[in-house]
């Protein structure tokens, strides 16, 4: 999904850059209402997290080989904004330190991966989640589906990107299926890691998963009898998390 220096042509590349720009100027102020004491540093391991998992290519079809975009695991994980932030700065320091992606296609890499990704992702677990049960596994289900329709949305967008300032000699229909139809089998792999970690949160800290936090039942005062003659038989209240 890295697009390289010179795939995509200068005005574009120009474009793009300011568009991602803006995107995550936008991210900045919109994750300063997403980030408190608890969640911030949750975003520092999210950033570490996707950035590790990127470099590790597994297997597609046909010798081709796919990794974890991450947009849809950060956003659910610890908002949108924050992480729209998380995969840019990733993106950023893979092109400084690695050359995976190009400095002139970083606005391009950072709209497909980083900007797409969260956009469709999020709204679509959170709505998911409204309509399922209130449970772990529902939500690792809405998880998966998130992160399986935002890869090949992603990959739609860098063919848009490409109709618009390609520089190679290949058609726009054949980069199209080629590209959605890698990233669909990609996004299979993206949506088990997804699923597969936002379960494992939720599992020993649901209070941090940004996605459910307004989803998740309020304590519950439960009352339990003494059966103590002497005190009348009175009711205790014991509090219950949910």
């Amino acid at each position: 999904m890295h697009a390289p220096d010179g795939f995509i042509d200068a005005p574009v590349s120009i474009a793009a850059g300011a568009v991602a720009v803006a995107g995550v100027g936008l991210a900045l102020r919109g994750a300063t209402r997403e980030l408190d004491d608890r969640t911030a540093p949750l975003a520092g391991l999210t950033a570490a997290f996707v950035f590790a998992a990127q470099m590790l290519n597994f297997p597609v079809a046909s010798g081709t080989s796919g990794h974890l975009l991450g947009g849809a695991l950060a956003a659910i994980l610890v908002g949108p904004w924050t992480g729209v932030l998380c995969v840019a700065v990733v993106l950023l320091l893979q092109s400084l330190l690695f050359a995976d992606g190009g400095l002139t296609a970083l606005g391009v890499n950072v709209i497909t991966m980083s900007l797409v990704t969260a956009a469709v992702a999020y709204p679509l677990f959170r709505a998911l989640v409204r309509v399922l049960p209130t449970s772990r596994p529902a939500a690792a289900g809405a998880a998966f589906a998130a992160a399986l329709v935002s890869v090949p949305a992603s990959a739609v967008a860098f063919t848009a990107l490409y109709a618009l300032g390609g520089t190679t000699d290949v058609s726009i229909g054949t980069v199209a299926g080629a590209m959605i139809g890698v990233h669909v089998l990609i996004g299979i792999g993206e949506a088990l890691i997804t699923a597969a970690t936002v379960s494992s949160v939720l599992a020993v800290r649901p209070d941090l998963v940004h996605g459910v936090r307004d989803l998740r039942r309020p304590p519950e005062l439960r009352t339990r009898g003494t059966g103590d003659a002497g005190t009348g038989g009175a009711d205790r209240a014991e509090p219950s998390q949910a």
